[in-house]
C-alpha cells in the first residue's frame, strides 16, 4: 500500500480526535499503539512510502515525521491532563479512615527449641567454637564403638537404639558421632558444638521422648585439663541461666570421659532451697569430661601429644529449665496457646 499526503492528513485528523476524547490512561496507551505501534496506522503509512514517486517521497517522508512528532507530544499532554484529573479526585475515590482500628497481624515467631539452639550457639561462638553437624543415620561403630560402648556394654541398655532394616545402622541415639567424625577429618585445635536430634526408645513421659534434641561440645588441643572443663561450664551456665544462678559439680561416668563430672544449676524458682519442680534445690544440665585416650585415638589423634574434653546436654532439658516448663511433651504438641508464650 502506498500512501500521499491527503492520507497522512486524514490519519492526524483522526489521532487528534481520539487522542482529545480518551477517558482514561489505559485507553490512551491502546491507542498509542494503535497509532504507533509496529503494526499501527502511521507505522504502516511510514513504510510505504517508499512505492511513491521519487518527486513525491521527501514531501511525504517529512509530513510523516512531523506527524508522529506531533501525535507523540499530544499523547504526552493527554497522559498529562488524565493523570492531574485522576489525582485531583483520588480524595473522593479513595480514602483511608485513620481512625480505624484493623484487627491485630497475627506474625509467626520462633520456637522455643530454636530459640535456645540460638542462643547456646551464641553463647559459645563468643568463645570461638564452630558448630559442626552429622549424619543423623549412623552406623555403631561412631554411634558406639567408638565412643567405647562395645556391644555388651550396659550403657547401650540405656540407649535402647531404632534400627534400620538391614541391622547395620541406626538412628542416632546422641550427637557425640559427630564428635569422632569431625576429629577424623580434622586436626587439632579443635573447638566445636554439634547440636542435632537424636532417638532412643524412651517411654514418654514429662521428661522423655523417642525423640529429642542435644549438644555436644569438644576442645582439643595441648595441655587442655578439667579446669578448663569447669571454666566452660560455669561461663555457659551463667550465660544461659544468669550471673545469680549457683553451678554445682560432681562425680559422674560416662564411657568416654575420664574423669566424667555432671554440672547443675540452683533452681531458679526457690533459689536452692528446694520446691516442687526441682525437688533438692538443683537441676541437672549436664554430663562431661575429660576425653577418654582411646576415643581420642578412635577419632585419630595422638593422646600423648593432645588432651580435650567433652560435654553434652539436651536442648530441650535446657529450655524447660530456662522458661519453668514442666513437661517436655508440650514442645511438640503445636499448642498455640503455648507457643505463643515465646
Amino acid at each position: 500500500m502506498s500512501v500521499n499526503v491527503g492520507d497522512l492528513d486524514a490519519i492526524g485528523i483522526d489521532a487528534r480526535r481520539r487522542i482529545a476524547s480518551a477517558p482514561d490512561e489505559a485507553a490512551l496507551e491502546q491507542l498509542r499503539v494503535e497509532l504507533l505501534g509496529k503494526k499501527g496506522g502511521l507505522t504502516a503509512a511510514l513504510r510505504g512510502l517508499g512505492r511513491l514517486p521519487a518527486d513525491q517521497r521527501a514531501a511525504a517522508g517529512a509530513r510523516a515525521n512531523s506527524l508522529k512528532a506531533e501525535i507523540e507530544g499530544l499523547l504526552a499532554t493527554r497522559a498529562q491532563q488524565l493523570q492531574e484529573t485522576r489525582i485531583g479526585t483520588l480524595a473522593d475515590r479513595e480514602w483511608v479512615d485513620v481512625t480505624f482500628v484493623p484487627n491485630p497481624i497475627r506474625r509467626g515467631h520462633l520456637h522455643p527449641l530454636t530459640l535456645i539452639l540460638r542462643e547456646v550457639k551464641a553463647i559459645f561462638s563468643r568463645i570461638g567454637y564452630d558448630v559442626a553437624l552429622g549424619p543423623q543415620v549412623e552406623d555403631e561403630f561412631h554411634n558406639f564403638e567408638a565412643l567405647n560402648i562395645p556391644q555388651d556394654h550396659p550403657a547401650r541398655d540405656t540407649m535402647d537404639s531404632f534400627y534400620l532394616e538391614d541391622g547395620k545402622l541406626l538412628l542416632r541415639t546422641h550427637t557425640s558421632p559427630v564428635q569422632i567424625r569431625y576429629m577424623q577429618s580434622h586436626t587439632p585445635p579443635i573447638r566445636i558444638i554439634a547440636p542435632g536430634a537424636v532417638y532412643r526408645r524412651d517411654a514418654t513421659d514429662p521428661s522423655h521422648g523417642s525423640q529429642f534434641y542435644q549438644f555436644e561440645g569438644l576442645v582439643v588441643d595441648h595441655d587442655i585439663r578439667l579446669s578448663d572443663l569447669k571454666g566452660t561450664i560455669e561461663y555457659f551456665a551463667r550465660s544461659l541461666f544468669g550471673s545469680d544462678r549457683r553451678i554445682r559439680i560432681s562425680g559422674d561416668h560416662f564411657p568416654f570421659t575420664e574423669p566424667s563430672i555432671g554440672a547443675s544449676v540452683s533452681c531458679g524458682l526457690c533459689d536452692g532451697a528446694g520446691c516442687r519442680s526441682c525437688k533438692a534445690g538443683w537441676l541437672e544440665i549436664l554430663g562431661a569430661g575429660m576425653v577418654h585416650p582411646q576415643v581420642l585415638r578412635n577419632g585419630g589423634i595422638d593422646p600423648q601429644h593432645f588432651s580435650g574434653f567433652a560435654f553434652g546436654a539436651g536442648l530441650d532439658r535446657l529450655a524447660m529449665l530456662k522458661y519453668n516448663v514442666n513437661d517436655l511433651r508440650m514442645f511438640l504438641d503445636k499448642d498455640v496457646s503455648f507457643l505463643r508464650q515465646f
